[in-house]
């Protein structure tokens, strides 16, 4: 992945999607643009327009941290968006041998099993690819069709979009596709040189059309909190509330869990679905005993 054109085609799509009247330009010539010059960014921004030209070829080296959060203020970025900026900015420099080590992989700690199996609600943890890395019973559970289908092996974004399941197992297939890949392009940005990140883009972007016209979007996001809405094949329909965590000590893992709303039908689904986990957590421990 060009991380360099990746910057650039970044600040390219903010700055077309803001008009001059939001910006607070007014009157002016024919435009060629849909959105703002550069010359009016770096006007608005307080730079000169060769500085934010070379931002837009994608050379963040040196830029300061003021000068980003003005970039982000004129653009309207979000916090996700800005946040996206200023990890970009770091990953290009100074030099190399001031960049921050990648995180050592870790195993999953017996500890940190027992923790989210002592957890009275569906649980998993993956990690910035998307991979599955662990889950208590009501999690594994839950994403039973992900783990099970064989184009996806554990790896929801393969799953949502390399597997036909995965639009009936999500309902709101389309926001939760956009939601993977805004995801992803917030990883990408914060570790550019992640190889096995940068090779499951490439083969999202290669073998779907239905990621590549989401990733040419530039759209980034934080994963904390939101609903999330399964047809679970032994179930039925849920609505859940789920919750997003770091962990400190292993930066490459984010735990989720799900509840739901008190006296929802979904909550009773939810209950149905933990009484069938632990059924089949105790037979599978029958038979290894």
């Amino acid at each position: 992945m060009d991380q360099r054109n990746a910057v650039g085609e970044f600040l390219r799509t903010r700055r077309d999607r803001i008009t001059p009247e939001q910006a607070g330009i007014l009157g002016g010539s024919r435009r060629r643009v849909p959105g703002l010059r550069r010359e009016e960014v770096a006007m608005l921004a307080g730079v000169s327009v060769e500085y934010y030209a070379r931002m837009e070829r994608g050379d963040l080296r040196g830029v300061s941290a003021e000068v980003l959060e003005s970039i982000a203020r004129t653009l309207r970025m979000d916090e996700a968006e800005t946040d996206h900026l200023h990890a970009m900015a770091e990953a290009a420099g100074p030099q190399p041998a001031r960049r921050r080590k990648r995180p050592v992989e870790q195993p999953f700690r017996p500890s940190l099993q027992r923790f989210i199996d002592a957890i009275a609600m569906p649980v998993w943890v993956r990690d910035r690819r998307m991979d599955f890395v662990a889950g208590n019973a009501q999690g594994r559970a839950l994403y039973t069709p992900v783990l099970e289908d064989p184009a996806s092996l554990g790896n929801t974004a393969r799953f949502t979009f390399f597997s036909p399941a995965a639009r009936v197992f999500f309902p709101d297939w389309e926001q939760n596709a956009s939601d993977i890949v805004a995801s992803l392009r917030t990883y990408a940005g914060q570790n550019p040189r992640d190889k096995r990140l940068t090779d499951l883009i490439g083969e999202l972007v290669t073998r779907s059309d239905d990621f590549r016209l989401r990733w040419a979007a530039h759209k980034v996001r934080h994963h904390r909190t939101g609903i999330k809405r399964i047809h679970h094949p032994e179930v039925g329909d849920l609505e859940l509330v789920y919750e997003a965590m770091d962990f400190p000590a292993n930066p490459e893992w984010f735990m989720f869990g799900y509840t739901a709303e008190p006296g929802t039908p979904s909550e009773e689904r939810l209950r149905l679905l933990g009484s069938l986990a632990a059924e089949t957590s105790q037979t599978k421990h029958e038979e290894n005993a």
